[in-house]
């Protein structure tokens, strides 16, 4: 990226039928944000028109076909398709998932040839998305599939981060999910994470329990002294800031959480219940162990209030922010490792 242009944020719009399109137009109906950043969205001129008329908010936009010519100053929309799609706010429809994914296809494909910086992510269903060309739970899988590296659900806010050792798999299957190879994979993503993105030198992990009471020492299950103990001892041992495990029920009610940069939970809810609780509406989904920035807010579609104008656009906000925060960091860190020896012979 060139250092004198402004960071260029590509955005999929999600469901057409939920409340994705009015958090990102919401947003941008504030001028002021042009200062942070060139917003690239990924959807047609017609779509934006329409939503914008029937949320009644006042932007103007710039249409373009391709990512590479956004204009700074400006809120750019890249026409992905030129048909008007049917909008039926508050509906679980095959389009409005079909929409989606034609929009986040095209965002991460502009993502990868570096015609966008980063990419943040407006909600998409789960189930209308599903398709023969697209069998994935959700975005995180998606991009892990289609970026290098490998990827980790962290939903964080200055003061919390939370990362996932299993995210979109049903409770009943996430223990035997859980293996010594995955826990030491999800703690290095986390740590390195959290020196590149968040700048945390020496970051300090805590793994909660998969057992209530962390298994009472095998009384309620065996997994936490048969997987999670040994490879928390053994990481702890080669120098790793990783302590546990903690049982989930009061880790955060003692405000425990508090004394760690970041929390490794089991499975889902374990780790979003209490997150979203603490944090709703300021809280980030962060794609954190891949190749490029991919943030989305901490909420879903919200059929219940699509096409009602009531959305709050907070945690959108918080998510474009946050990638640009993200992005500056991770290229200051690169900057400061490429070569750290020829650095120090300069600096003599």
């Amino acid at each position: 990226m060139q250092q004198s242009r402004k960071i260029r944020v590509g955005i999929s719009i999600g469901d057409l039928n939920g409340i994705g399109c009015e958090v990102v137009l919401k947003t941008f109906e504030d001028t002021r944000m042009l200062d942070f950043c060139t917003p690239v969205i990924f959807a047609s001129n017609k779509t934006i028109s329409h939503q914008k008329n029937e949320l009644h908010i006042t932007i103007n936009y710039n249409g373009i076909h391709d990512a590479s010519k956004a204009i700074e100053g400006k809120i750019n929309v890249v026409n992905v398709w030129k048909e008007v799609p049917k909008i039926e706010f508050g509906q679980e429809t095959k389009e409005g998932g079909m929409y989606a994914i034609k929009s986040l296809r095209a965002a991460v494909k502009a993502l990868k040839e570096d015609k966008i910086d980063v990419l943040v992510t407006a909600p998409i269903n789960k189930k209308n998305i599903q398709a023969e060309d697209f069998n994935f739970p959700g975005h995180t899988d998606f991009l892990a599939q289609e970026l290098d590296g490998e990827s980790l659900m962290f939903m964080v806010t200055d003061t919390l981060k939370i990362g996932l050792l299993t995210d979109h798999v049903a409770v009943k299957d996430a223990p035997s999910a859980i293996n010594p190879i995955l826990i030491r994979t999800k703690i290095r993503i986390i740590e390195t994470s959290l020196q590149m993105d968040f700048g945390i030198r020496r970051p300090k992990i805590a793994l909660l329990g998969i057992n209530p009471h962390s298994g009472d020492n095998g009384i309620i299950g065996k997994e936490d002294d048969e997987i999670l103990k040994p490879v928390i001892k053994e990481m702890s041992e080669a120098g790793h800031l990783v302590f546990g495990p903690y049982s989930a029920d009061s880790f955060f009610g003692s405000d425990a959480y508090k004394n760690f940069d970041a929390i490794l939970a089991a499975y889902h809810d374990q780790g979003l219940i209490p997150f979203k609780t603490l944090s709703f509406g300021k809280g980030v989904n962060f794609t954190a162990g891949l190749s490029k920035v991919r943030t989305s807010p901490d909420h879903g579609t919200a059929y219940e209030i699509a096409g009602k104008g009531t959305a709050d656009n907070s945690s959108f906000k918080e998510a474009l922010f946050k990638s640009i925060s993200i992005f500056k960091n991770r290229r200051e860190y690169l900057e400061l490792t490429e070569s750290p020896l020829q650095k120090q012979k300069v600096r003599r």
